[in-house]
């Protein structure tokens, strides 16, 4: 469906709407900005960017461990095993050459 209004088009729409965002952006930091007048040491800010940033690294370890423990519990019938165990046939009677292990 078409919900423009008559005369406008797609193109005056796509203004119309940007230019409401930029007076909404523009006037909500205009009310809501106040000064502090005060310094931020750089290695304070250097030490909040490593928390933040372990804080998001371990976050997201253990979103990813739970997920695969939630992952298992629902594939617990359908016959994937992790380990496979091998059975040779025959006995492994030759060993490597001398030649073969050294050049």
């Amino acid at each position: 469906m078409n919900n423009r209004k008559k005369g406008h088009t797609k193109i005056q729409d796509i203004l119309f709407y940007t230019a409401g965002s930029v007076y909404f952006f523009v006037f909500f930091f205009y009310v809501f900005t106040w000064y502090a007048h005060a310094y931020i040491d750089p290695s304070a800010v250097t030490y909040m960017i490593q928390a933040v940033a372990a804080v998001g690294i371990a976050a997201g370890a253990m979103f990813t461990v739970f997920r695969h423990k939630i992952g298992s519990i629902f594939n617990k019938g359908r016959g994937r095993k992790k380990h496979r165990r091998i059975h040779l046939t025959k006995p492994l009677e030759e060993g490597p050459a001398d030649g073969d292990l050294y050049p």
